[in-house]
């Protein structure tokens, strides 16, 4: 057996472990396997992307998930993958093409070509961030990777659409869409990010038609899109402006038009809200969804003066005509001033929205597009309502159920070349839907699918379906789901309506929405902000292990994450320490894989270990049932850190130095025993080190992934011997705490005195062991107390003799210092507490944490003074 290093090395062991363990097998699903199925799909990243904090904290807990079912002996199929990205990827190789100079637009490549660079693109660069994810030590099942636009899974996607298309579900529309510029293709609601603006909102006038001097003032933050005005509405409640309906305005741009082609009715609409601005609206119906659904009421018409790349048309005019709408914003203000038809600018905070892609303001715009009709929405609805798929933080379910309530149709065309192209052909006037070609004479339907109508479908197209593969029936539907609650409606909400669509139930059981990674000051991390680390580094410098549980321990369910580096280091001092007191056991002799402490005298501290053990696996039972990693993590932390390495592991040390201690057999069998189940509990968060300790101890023959997970009530243990080493660690405490009241570390120089209680006479080895947990010199039993601190503990009264510690001139001084601080601390929360003001405005939970704060001053003022008397008489 070889000896275990100095220290942990995690370059030495991580990248040797993940190839032995991947080239063995270990992660490749049987389907005919008899064991229990556990299933899980990866949230395929972008094919464009690379490995973010966020997917660090995903990844680790599907891979908790995953290596947690092993242990307890379930067939486990992680399957991996990843996504096209349609408008992501098409964006990042045109802008590589354009830099290098080989295009201005990819319309100077044509179609195929372009598709051509994407796929040579995707082929050098798309892997990245799978062998990152490798880094991180996910078990995914690497032999079944799917990728979205795979021949086989294309013609999946293909499928599902012509199915939809012939139950009418799919069908072709002129709607008001979001519209990206930048990209040039239609967005879902979903893909629009609203962004508050600082902006103005300009007041213009328009001339009532055949009444001298009559004018309409109108407010808008769109000046530039006048020239696209059909018609002013106003509410027909309102009495400033009713008499004016089926009246004609003169739009007053583009200015060049004679005035018979720029009169536009004025109409009666209820939807005017009468509040804002003057009452007045103008209406654009091919720029804005509003004004669009006003047209559709009035039978108006529309006219387009921005296109496609947000430039402005020639109906916007001679001035206008090709400017950027940035632009031509400005510059139509300026027209409305010559025409002295401007009265005045004023700031104006409102939300617009965003190309969550491009992040640039989209364009409201009138598309032939394709839509889908949501199928199985109903089942997809109750059966969250029902809790028969959970959601954790359950608070998800409601945001769920009010999307769902309001369902709109998803416009699924996207006007791009990188993606599934539709597959509807046309000949005329003639259209057929199917996936191969018709033949001559037929022309495909230029628009490919949006990218989330092919990742609704990923639960079951990554297992084969149409076919009924092995993987369907043993794995479908999957287990959990660990995602975002950002595409809570992109992705979440579609896979549930397409597995009822075409599996007949739910795609998954539980649904995990993990919180948001932030930095210290609250702020998202982004490259742009320089907050974001790079999680490679943070693995060459603190382990793949060290940046997973140190994560893992600050990821709280449901809530946004605060990143602080120091965390990750926490993360890497755990697993030296894990490995140092694994070096210390290994020190003491061979390691028994089969170790039973009920077959041998024990210490009471080995007792209380056993009953530690047996309560920590019965907390984490239910928290794992709540789904609660970061509990998990911090309970394994405190116990490995505090009951095994500090408390039981100083308490050995009297057995294992002793060949001939009668309880030796039996601390060493319960720190064998105790090390077999915190390497099993510890795996699924630190798989590495908990391998390599696994073999190197002899704990195990083969590999820890496949060790049977520890049961709930097996751990055999002596209560009443348990109760000992409880007061023994109760008195230790006591005397740290009494310790720390004078700000005194452990020291071999300090000894504690000790006046048993009656009913107790501790042994020399109990007041050695006590001096160990201390970390001092010495605990002496006495029946003559000095004049010194004392605490009431277990055993008895335990006193600290401070002579010799303190200086008594300078501790009073510091005592009459910290006295003065706190009276003034506490004459603050007493004067809060006697303003009538102050406590009229405070809520009730801040005027309890006044009153809290003054108890508190006053029982530490207590203590000071009568540490005080120790120096002072």
């Amino acid at each position: 057996m070889s000896e275990l290093a100095p220290a942990y090395d995690p370059a030495q062991v991580e990248d040797r472990l993940y190839r032995r363990w991947t080239e063995r097998g270990d992660y490749c699903a049987d389907p005919t396997s008899p064991k229990p199925p556990y299933s899980i799909v990866i949230p395929p990243p972008n094919v464009t992307g690379i490995l973010t904090l966020g997917h660090v904290l995903n990844n680790t807990i599907q891979d908790i998930l995953a290596r947690r079912a092993r242990l307890q002996g379930k067939e486990v199929l992680w399957l991996p993958g990843t996504d096209h990205a349609g408008i992501a990827t098409q964006t990042v190789v045109e802008r590589t093409l354009k830099k290098e100079g080989s295009i201005r637009h990819r319309d100077d490549l044509g179609r195929e070509p372009f598709l051509k660079e994407i796929w040579k693109w995707k082929e050098k660069h798309g892997g990245i961030i799978i062998q990152q994810l490798k880094k991180l030590g996910a078990s995914c099942d690497w032999s079944r990777e799917r990728f979205t636009m795979d021949a086989t899974y294309s013609t999946c996607v293909q499928q599902v659409f012509v199915d939809l298309y012939q139950k009418k579900l799919i069908y072709r529309g002129r709607r008001m869409v979001n519209w990206c510029p930048v990209s040039r293709t239609a967005l879902s609601d979903e893909e629009v990010i609203m962004k508050e603006q600082k902006g103005l909102l300009y007041h213009f006038r328009v001339a009532v038609s055949g009444e001298k001097d009559r004018f309409l003032t109108i407010a808008t933050t769109r000046p530039e899109t006048i020239p696209g005005d059909t018609a002013i509405a106003v509410n027909p409640k309102d009495s400033r402006y009713a008499a004016l309906i089926g009246k004609q305005a003169v739009r007053p741009l583009p200015p060049e038009l004679p005035e018979s082609q720029r009169l536009i009715p004025i109409v009666g609409d209820e939807h005017v809200d009468m509040q804002f601005g003057t009452g007045v609206l103008k209406v654009t119906p091919a720029h804005d969804p509003a004004d669009f659904a006003i047209a559709q009421r009035h039978q108006l018409s529309s006219l387009e003066v921005i296109d496609a790349s947000g430039l402005m048309t020639a109906l916007a005019g001679k001035q206008l005509q090709g400017l950027d709408r940035s632009k031509a914003r400005t510059a139509s203000v300026e027209q409305l001033k010559e025409l002295g038809l401007l009265e005045k600018e004023e700031p104006y905070m409102n939300q617009v929205g965003y190309s969550e892609r491009a992040d640039v303001p989209i364009e409201p715009r009138l598309s032939e597009q394709w839509f889908l009709r949501y199928p199985s929405a109903e089942k997809s609805r109750s059966i969250v309502s029902s809790s028969t798929l959970r959601f954790f933080p359950e608070r998800w379910t409601k945001v769920y159920d009010h999307w769902m309530e309001n369902l709109q149709d998803w416009c699924i065309s996207r006007q791009l070349w990188w993606g599934h192209r539709i597959p509807v052909w046309y000949r005329g006037d003639e259209v057929r839907c199917q996936i191969e070609s018709p033949g001559d004479g037929w022309v495909q339907d230029p628009d490919v699918l949006d990218t989330w109508f092919s990742s609704w479908l990923w639960p079951f197209a990554t297992m084969g379906w149409p076919e009924k593969t092995p993987e369907l029936k043993k794995f479908y539907p999957t287990t959990d789901l660990v995602t975002g609650p950002d595409i809570i409606f992109f992705w979440v909400a579609r896979m549930i309506m397409a597995g009822f669509e075409y599996m007949g139930e739910l795609p998954f059981r539980n649904v995990y929405f993990t919180g948001l990674i932030r930095d210290g000051k609250g702020r998202k991390l982004s490259k742009s902000l320089g907050n974001s680390p790079d999680p490679l580094d943070l693995i060459s410098k603190y382990g793949a292990d060290g940046l997973r549980f140190g994560l893992l321990r600050i990821a709280p369910q449901g809530a946004d994450i605060r990143y602080d580096e120091k965390q990750m280091e926490e993360g890497r001092n755990f697993a030296n320490k894990l490995w140092n007191a694994c070096r210390f056991r290994q020190q003491q002799g061979p390691s028994d894989p089969a170790a039973d402490p009920s077959r041998h005298a024990r210490t009471p501290f080995a007792d209380y270990l056993l009953l530690q053990l047996d309560r920590l696996e019965q907390d984490l039972e239910r928290l794992y049932q709540g789904y609660e990693f970061s509990q998990v993590a911090q309970t394994l932390y405190t116990f490995v850190w505090d009951e095994f390495c500090s408390r039981f592991i100083e308490t050995a040390k009297a057995d294992f130095t002793n060949p001939d201690s009668p309880t030796r057999m039996g601390t060493l069998a319960t720190a064998d025993f105790v090390l077999s189940h915190i390497l099993r509990l510890l795996h699924p968060f630190m798989p590495f080190i908990t391998e390599e300790l696994w073999l190197t101890l002899g704990l195990g023959k083969t590999t820890i992934q496949f060790a049977a997970w520890p049961k709930t009530g097996e751990v055999q243990f002596d209560a009443a011997n348990a109760r000992i080493a409880e007061s023994s660690y109760a008195t230790a405490e006591a005397g740290r705490r009494l310790r720390g009241e004078f700000g005194l570390s452990g020291s071999s120089k300090m000894k504690f005195l000790l006046k048993p209680a009656p009913q107790f006479q501790p042994t020399s080895d109990d007041l050695r062991t006590l001096a160990k947990l201390l970390q001092v010199g010495s605990v002496e039993s006495t029946s003559t107390p000095p004049k010194a601190p004392m605490s009431l503990t277990p055993w008895g009264e335990l006193y600290l003799p401070l002579t010799g510690l303190l200086d008594p001139v300078q501790e009073s001084a510091r005592i009459h210092k910290e006295i003065a601080a706190t009276e003034a601390s506490r004459a603050r929360e007493v004067a809060k507490l006697a303003d009538p003001k102050m406590v009229a405005k405070a809520p009730a939970e801040k005027q309890v944490e006044w009153r809290r704060l003054e108890q508190e001053a006053s029982e530490k003022i207590t203590r000071l003074h009568e540490q005080l008397k120790l120096f002072t008489t």
